[in-house]
């Protein structure tokens, strides 16, 4: 028995190794060199402090700002995930029509069609951005509180409006994060 188990022994100690220790180092290494700002979280630095990831969605509720989809999670990284609720599950009715009222309370100058990522959470809860309509249909809000014109804010939702992915996969989106954040460097708050 020991002939078989000193093999089986030094095996598993050298793919532990390689697998476990080498491998993984060598690629966090090469990322570290060529892509520094993505193997790190592509995380945002305001005044030197990390506000944000761009790959993170996060919370905003006040009338200057783009408001996020709804999250699931409560924008919770540790628990990300979706609601797994059926569309004829009465909770997620209510959700969305809790989502659609809130919409309309707080943009009652928009009339067209509310996007569905305004009502609807992502599959993770953590889905930074939203679809460039989404942006548009808030605004009027946002220029309102920004005592700015809404073609102004509406021309920088268009400039941060990011195409397809190769230009063909998914939709044209705007990053919530860096969209507010250029909403504060273009428009500071005129109160």
């Amino acid at each position: 028995m020991l002939q078989q188990l000193a093999p089986a022994l030094r095996i598993m100690l050298v793919l532990t190794i390689l697998t476990g220790l080498l491998y993984p180092g060598l690629v966090t290494g090469i990322c570290q060199l060529a892509f520094p700002a993505r193997a790190n979280g592509s995380l945002v630095f305001r005044e030197g402090k990390v506000i944000g990831s761009v790959l993170i969605g996060q919370g905003f509720s006040k009338p200057e700002y783009f408001h996020p989809r709804p999250s699931a999670v409560n924008y919770d990284a540790s628990n990300s995930g979706g609601a797994n609720l059926g569309p004829t599950n009465q909770a997620l009715i209510d959700r969305v029509k809790g989502s659609l009222v809130n919409f309309r309370r707080e943009n009652p100058e928009y009339a067209g069609p509310i996007p569905a990522d305004l009502l609807t959470a992502s599959g993770s809860g953590l889905d930074p951005h939203i679809s460039t309509a989404a942006a548009l249909a808030q605004a009027a809000r946002i220029a309102k509180a920004r005592g700015v014109t809404v073609p102004a804010v509406q021309a920088l939702v268009r400039a941060k409006t990011e195409g397809r992915a190769l230009g063909l996969l998914g939709e044209p989106r705007v990053n919530v994060l860096l969209l507010n954040l250029a909403l504060d460097e273009q428009f500071s708050l005129k109160r």
